[in-house]
């Protein structure tokens, strides 16, 4: 029998980008069909089925010769080493079978051609549902199981489960999971709205901690263990026991807390420790870069894949290590909260992400950490022009090397007004718009000519506006209102109460009904059940009228804000 072989070259000039060549030593590939290591126990099998004798195979002048079901017992045929996912969807995409499935456009036959102009119809072909070999999400015994196996063995973790609904749902999960109704949830204020929406769900009480605050930036930083203490023995002094902490490191603009004092303190009481980790899931891989949340001693870290590492959009992973938090419960959580008809191009995308790093996980981001630094070494000597570094946050333990942030105050523009010029000059697109900075993010396909162009633009800007004599109130100070919080409600409960519309004036002193924050970096400003303050309300404003989008509002102009109505 003549082996399967598959043969690939790079292109020089993307080495990311692989060219496939079709198998040899088959008459037709679409007769390979991938089947899980293990029986899939958890959908129907299917058995190969002859044609029944005397039957006429031309049906409609289509030749059925070729249609070939295999068994789901049939092993795993790794395609020349492609990842688990990525082979068994390879495979399953190229049979030639007559399909009576979703989706509608059938195997990108029915593809909407003001699409397929721009991205052909193989995305498509491989928009696949959850037929018995492609595995099921929710019961993995096949290629999804090979597959976060395999993440799990990377990232450290004794479980890892594949996300479709971004660290969004992971963080929902692992907050559920933890948390019942009425348990207390001890976390940042400048928590990301996932934070928020799953106190929703389980009904936890929160119990924040403002983190540090910088006002040259305008820019929140970590949370230190000394804040996590007295936030534990401030519920211990009520006769109260936290049911988790849940931390966000790193922040957006890459801020670190320290996990490793944070975990002793939670082990210690034996609370279980959530990191939001959206941000690092590149961490651990390179001498340069932070300790991972698990190799501090994380219990549950959600990891946005598609940030920093290169799955797809909205694909992310949930890690769990030791057995603190019950493992089924997540299970349940997740599938709660998930689609019963995940997209197995985002599954793939995150096996494939996963097989990239693990290539060479030592020296991945040699080069983008080498731009990363040139860029901040350059900047540091342009007049008028600030970069963010660790003497800024000097009581945190790292900044994401990766994260760029740079402060536009001394040349009296802010952050809206300076990314506006970058883009409309010299094309530059930015992660993150602040009051005072913009954030640019490195990755493994930042390459040196955008790098020359960023630096290029911000030089010419400093250049220009230097000499400008503008009003010094042109950027003014608005500190981020995190500190004066009164909670009336706790989220669940304002989330479903009664509630009407008054003008954003008229709602100072009312209890918030919706979730108001600028978008991004997703950081709320008003929470449902706290009472509105009038610094709220100017921040809002002034962030508004410099460009900020307003994301949770009803009306994301601010002339009216919901509120509830509280006897």
């Amino acid at each position: 029998m003549i082996s399967p072989t598959l043969s690939f070259s790079c292109n020089p000039k993307n080495p990311n980008s692989l060219c496939f060549f079709p198998l040899q030593g088959f008459a037709s590939a679409s007769t390979l069909r991938l089947s899980p290591t293990l029986p899939l126990r958890c959908s129907q099998e299917r058995s190969i089925a002859a044609a029944p004798v005397g039957l006429d195979e031309s049906i409609g002048g289509l030749s059925t010769t070729n249609d070939r079901v295999l068994s789901g017992n049939t092993p795993v045929l790794r395609q020349n080493g492609l990842p688990p996912l990525v082979s068994a969807l390879k495979a399953s995409a190229e049979q030639n079978v007559a399909s009576f499935h979703f989706p509608g456009h059938n195997r990108g036959h029915a593809a909407p051609a003001s699409l397929t102009r721009l991205i052909g119809t193989r995305p498509y072909s491989h928009d696949l549902p959850e037929l018995p070999e492609l595995d099921n999400l929710f019961c993995p015994q096949g290629p999804i199981l090979e597959a976060q196996t395999e993440a799990a063995k990377l990232f450290g973790s004794s479980h890892t489960w594949f996300l479709v609904g971004g660290t969004t749902c992971g963080i929902q999960a692992a907050i559920m999971a933890t948390c019942s109704p009425g348990d207390f949830l001890i976390l940042p204020r400048n928590s990301h709205i996932s934070a928020i929406s799953a106190m929703v769900l389980s009904g936890a009480v929160p119990k924040y901690i403002v983190p540090d605050y910088e006002n040259d930036w305008d820019i929140a930083g970590g949370v230190s263990p000394l804040q996590v203490l007295k936030a534990i023995r401030g519920l211990e002094m009520e006769g109260k026991k936290a049911a988790a902490v849940f931390i966000t490191s790193p922040t957006y603009h890459g801020i670190c807390s320290n996990l490793s004092e944070i975990s002793e303190l939670c082990h210690s009481r034996k609370i279980p420790l959530i990191v939001d980790e959206a941000h690092g899931a590149h961490f651990g891989f390179h001498s340069e870069l932070p300790s991972s949340a698990l190799q501090q001693g994380a219990d549950l870290t959600v990891q946005s894949t598609h940030k920093v590492l290169c799955s797809l959009t909205q694909s992310s992973m949930l890690h769990m290590s030791r057995n603190i938090v019950d493992k089924e419960k997540i299970d349940r959580c997740l599938q709660t909260l998930q689609t019963t008809s995940p997209s197995y191009l985002l599954l793939a995308s995150l096996d494939a992400a996963r097989a990239q790093l693990s290539e060479r996980p030592d020296v991945a981001f040699n080069q983008a950490i080498a731009l990363a630094y040139e860029a901040k070494y350059t900047l540091k000597s342009i007049a008028g022009i600030s970069v963010l570094e660790n003497s800024s946050f000097s009581t945190f333990a790292a900044i994401d090397p990766l994260r760029l942030t740079v402060g536009f105050w001394k040349l009296r523009l802010s952050g809206y007004e300076a990314d506006e010029i970058l883009y409309r000059d010299y094309g530059v697109v930015c992660e993150l718009v602040g009051n005072k900075s913009i954030t640019y993010a490195f990755n493994l396909g930042t390459c040196r000519d955008h790098v020359h162009r960023l630096l290029l633009g911000i030089k010419h800007l400093a250049a220009t506006y230097s000499s400008f004599q503008q009003p010094e109130e042109k950027v003014r100070n608005v500190d981020a209102p995190f500190d004066d919080i009164i909670m009336s409600l706790i989220p669940r409960d304002a989330f479903f109460a009664s509630k009407r519309k008054v003008t954003i004036r008229e709602s100072i002193g009312e209890v918030s009904g919706e979730l108001i924050c600028p978008y991004p970096p997703g950081i709320p400003v008003l929470i449902p059940g706290e009472v509105i303050t009038e610094k709220a309300v100017d921040y809002l404003l002034y962030v508004r009228s410099k460009g900020a989008d307003i994301s949770g509002a009803s009306d994301p102009l601010l002339s009216s804000v919901v509120v509830c109505n509280v006897k």
